[in-house]
């Protein structure tokens, strides 16, 4: 008799978390919002307590031919920061729990956690705790970030509504682009040790990969002008996969136009040199770690001379699908081809 067995690949990443979150049953009233945010939302009184967690794993997360262990340890801390941002929410303590193959030695332990003490004191979080353990194959760095917000000020995936405008914050597709220039100059060196990686005019697209930054600075700003975005999260796995999560949230559809899509001029002449298409990079690209949220049309205003927050299209009802409009004009429905984790 054959056993039926399904491939994790064929459920994919979101729909392996859909079908082990089938059988969750909340039953403590504090447990505000539980799985299928960017962090958790815990009932504190008179404020929320926001939880998010994240695995890293060498040789599918990182590469330390090409990651050097002090940005690796500030990127592990920005990405769980990153998720703390997408819920409006302000970080305040991190746990760090590391697994360790035994070609690390101290000194290569010290130079990961450089990164990470030099991310809590950039994020003003404080490292509370954690766990090691061996590994037997590579490093495996899991860290959770805790952070708080007034209940009014969360932001959740889920309320975005017709007619507000989409806005994201920076300039996306670098860090794909900058992935792209590291696997190549890996080749290159694998193929003839002598020859020196290539790395003097990539430097933009190549921090954007190796060292992201979360975006508190937005956070920090959003309150000051007393924005609460009616629906945000953080852009990990591509601009496209992002809107598709917040249209399945808020149960509406999106429409977004080429040419306000931000895109910084090294990724786009990078993009062009690896003949890969900008658009797509910027579509399709994760790790970006950027904000995409969207706000009622009563506080453009406020965020209209923003240098740095781009307006990119509307929210439009669920049956009008979610759009791109080209350059051109034409509107061709969006396909979310983000990270695959499986």
């Amino acid at each position: 008799m054959s056993e039926n067995r399904t491939e994790i690949s064929d459920l994919g990443e979101f729909g392996l978390i859909d079908r082990l979150n089938e059988k969750v049953v909340i039953k403590n009233p504090s447990s505000l919002k539980g799985i299928g945010d960017d962090a958790a939302v815990i009932d504190a009184g008179d404020h929320v307590k926001v939880v998010s967690t994240d695995l890293l794993m060498e040789g599918v997360h990182f590469d330390l031919s090409y990651a050097p262990l002090p940005h690796l340890g500030f990127k592990a801390v920005a990405v769980n920061v990153s998720d703390i941002a997408a819920m409006n929410a302000i970080p305040k303590q991190i746990t760090v729990s590391i697994g360790l193959s035994n070609r690390f030695s101290l000194e290569a332990v010290e130079a990961l956690y450089e990164g990470i003490y030099a991310a809590c004191d950039h994020y003003g979080v404080d490292l509370v705790g954690g766990d090691t353990t061996s590994s037997r194959s590579g490093l495996a760095i899991s860290i959770t970030a805790i952070g708080e917000a007034k209940k009014e000020q969360i932001s959740y995936r889920s309320g975005a509504k017709e007619n507000d405008i989409l806005c994201v914050t920076g300039d996306l597709g670098g860090a794909l682009v900058g992935l792209q220039i590291l696997e190549r100059e890996k080749q290159v060196f694998l193929a003839n040790p002598d020859m020196k990686p290539d790395l003097e005019k990539y430097t933009v697209v190549t921090g954007r990969q190796l060292r992201p930054d979360a975006r508190m600075d937005i956070v920090h700003e959003l309150a000051e002008l007393e924005v609460v975005p009616t629906s945000m999260m953080d852009i990990s796995d591509g601009l496209a996969s992002e809107i598709f999560h917040i249209c399945k949230a808020s149960g509406v559809g999106a429409t977004i136009y080429e040419d306000k899509l931000p895109i910084d001029k090294q990724t786009f002449d990078t993009a062009v040199e690896l003949n890969l298409d900008p658009i797509t990079c910027v579509l399709n690209g994760g790790e970006d770690y950027e904000l995409l949220f969207t706000i009622d049309q009563k506080d453009f205003a406020k965020l209209e001379k923003h240098p740095d927050v781009h307006f990119i299209g509307h929210v439009t009802k669920a049956e009008d699908g979610k759009l791109l409009v080209t350059k051109s004009g034409t509107g061709v429905q969006i396909k979310a081809q983000g990270w695959v984790h499986f």
